[in-house]
């Protein structure tokens, strides 16, 4: 389902009204509930250079239609971090798409940049792990990033 424009109004600093029209968030596409209510209850996130045991925090925001999902994973001095953030394009059965931007600095060295967006980042489930990883693992400078999105933890875990 798509969302409608909206058009407003708006006063010119001269007393001028001009009329423009106000663009929707472009819909997320849901292609399996069950999947969508997993992937939104995602409350962390790692990159395995800044480690799996302190986890980054990842938060979703609803626009109408759109989801929006931003994860940040710093390191205990806050010199090496992981940023996340875009819409969720879709939501499949054990994977998501995410149209967006991925940044990640001094880590795992001091001085290592990479930021890319992309409209089609690729996070799936595989072999039944409490995850979503990124399948994109070489997509900066050829060092292997594994950029993790975590199911809730249990009790246990």
């Amino acid at each position: 389902m798509a969302l409608s424009a909206a058009a407003c109004t708006t006063v010119a600093p001269q007393g001028e009204t001009t009329e423009t029209v106000a663009q929707p968030a472009e819909v997320t596409l849901i292609r399996d509930r069950e999947e969508a209510d997993r992937l939104f209850a995602v409350t962390e996130i790692t990159l395995q250079w800044i480690g799996w045991d302190r986890r980054g925090s990842v938060v979703f925001t609803r626009d109408g239609e759109s989801v929006h999902l931003r994860g940040v994973h710093s390191t205990v001095d806050g010199q090496g971090t992981l940023v996340v953030d875009g819409r969720v394009a879709e939501v499949g059965t054990d994977y998501c798409i995410l149209d967006g931007t991925i940044t990640i600095e001094n880590t795992p060295d001091t001085g290592r940049s990479c930021e890319l967006t992309r409209r089609d980042w690729r996070f799936a489930v595989t072999q039944n792990r409490p995850y979503y990883r990124l399948r994109e693992f070489e997509w900066c400078d050829g060092l292997t990033d594994y950029i993790d999105l975590y199911h809730p933890r249990s009790p246990s875990s």
